[in-house]
């Protein structure tokens, strides 16, 4: 366990295994389709988004937007800005949205909001990890990987201050790191 990690929360073994289910679900819920979009939202997501696509077996391509409401703060500004947009058209794609976390919901109301101005012809959201109390009613979460504790975290692509990402867990971070 890295130095600046309080406690594990979500081991290694656990995040691949709920991946896999993940995948499962998608892979049953797109069976339908001729092609799905992922849009892995950077940079957060990417550890996340490469796991999960490992395993679909849906044809699908992958796209990547980089939003951001943090900066090197603990604290989220409130606003969503799009450092990176898509590559690709998603008019009339079936669009399933790849988040590493959901806060206080900021970015994927943000996120949601655009996409559907884009004509997307459906859109779903799979996040990994929920904070216990964030739930937003405005927004719904397609696929789920955990809820956990109201802490700030790192691995699996989570960081503070673009540190730990690449922890291969779901760690609560030292307050002594961020304070």
């Amino acid at each position: 366990m890295h130095k600046d990690i309080e406690k594990i929360l979500v081991d290694e073994q656990s995040v691949l295994e709920r991946t896999k289910e993940l995948a499962n679900q998608i892979n049953s819920d797109y069976a339908h389709v001729d092609n799905i979009m992922i849009v892995s939202i950077l940079k957060g997501a990417f550890m996340f988004t490469s796991d999960l696509v490992k395993r679909l077996n849906v044809p699908h391509i992958v796209d990547f937007m980089a939003l951001s409401t943090y900066g090197a703060e603990s604290k989220a500004s409130g606003e969503v800005r799009v450092i990176m947009d898509l590559r690709h058209p998603v008019q009339n794609q079936h669009v399933l949205i790849v988040e590493d976390i959901l806060d206080t919901g900021l970015t994927l109301q943000f996120l949601e909001r655009i996409l559907q101005t884009r004509n997307v012809a459906s859109l779903k959201k799979c996040v990994l990890a929920q904070k216990e109390g964030k739930e937003n009613n405005l927004i719904n979460i397609d696929y789920l990987g955990f809820t956990i504790p109201d802490v700030w975290v790192v691995g699996c692509g989570l960081d503070y201050a673009d540190k730990h990402r690449t922890l291969p867990y779901i760690g609560e971070l030292k307050p002594s790191v961020y304070l």
